[in-house]
């Protein structure tokens, strides 16, 4: 007889500070263990006079240009959550309370490493209630010319995913990984968002990107990368794009067992 799944939380509260990427708003954010069958819920602290709990899941999203955005039915909202919930997706995380005291959660460096990090101190327990997946058991696919994203049969859950851009220092590049065996840690967590010198502008005139800098980015100008520290992988503008659709999928409320594929989509189509 085959063993059963257990859903998993934190085994103690843990605490970090940081600014939103796009809001540059600073904010503290408190990641608490929560009970079995609740998922991932986000409390903004700093609302008062509504309900400011938000459940992270695809029906709630109300924006993703840029960032993954989810809000609850009294307009309270939570941007920039999809390297958060990678975090949770890749280390097997069911349920969570986020505390936040602010619209955005904090872009830390860039990547899901120090969300993880913070997991791992905090400890992971195991729940008694038994561990749900959905099973993909036909192709899904979202086309748009030359983007898409699909979902397909598969006995483990695995991401492809295909980049291409007119830049030299990223131009195109693929990478697959298959989420078992630590690989999440090893192969997708470290990978930082990135962004292209010559838009900074014009984003921030929007609104956006106000909490960007090269402590949160890989900022690419040209054929060359701006950070003294370089890159991490030789792939990483792919592989973070892998981390932002791990995120972006743990939004259906369960782990997904299949494999997606993704060219050139984004939040959007994710």
């Amino acid at each position: 007889m085959s063993s059963v799944l257990k859903q998993k939380t934190l085994k103690n509260a843990i605490s970090c500070s940081g600014v939103g990427l796009h809001t540059g708003a600073k904010v503290t954010m408190t990641i608490f263990p929560a009970k079995a069958d609740t998922g991932i819920r986000f409390k903004r602290t700093d609302i008062s006079g509504r309900q400011a709990v938000i459940l992270a899941n695809w029906s709630n999203v109300i924006d993703s240009r840029l960032c993954s955005t989810v809000a609850n039915e009294d307009g309270v909202s939570i941007a920039t959550v999809e390297h958060l919930m990678a975090a949770f997706a890749g280390l097997g995380i069911d349920n969570a309370l986020v505390e936040i005291n602010g619209p955005e959660v904090p872009i830390m460096d860039g990547s899901a490493a120090p969300f993880a990090f913070l997991i791992e101190c905090a400890g992971i327990g195991e729940l008694k209630a038994p561990r749900m997946a959905i099973k993909i058991t036909m192709p899904v696919e979202s086309r748009d010319t030359n983007r898409f994203a699909s979902l397909m049969p598969a006995d483990t859950f695995a991401i492809r995913f295909d980049i291409e851009f007119p830049s030299p220092a990223v131009a195109s590049q693929s990478h697959v990984v298959e989420l078992a065996d630590g690989a999440f840690k090893k192969e997708v967590a470290r990978a930082r968002t990135f962004g292209f010198e010559h838009e900074v502008a014009a984003l921030r005139a929007a609104g956006l990107l106000l909490g960007g800098s090269l402590d949160n980015a890989v900022v690419v100008s040209g054929d060359k990368v701006l950070n003294d520290s370089g890159l991490r992988y030789s792939d990483e503008f792919v592989r973070h794009k892998i981390l932002d659709s791990i995120g972006d999928l743990y939004l259906a409320g369960k782990p997904i067992i299949g494999q997606f594929h993704g060219s050139r989509s984004g939040h959007a189509m994710n």
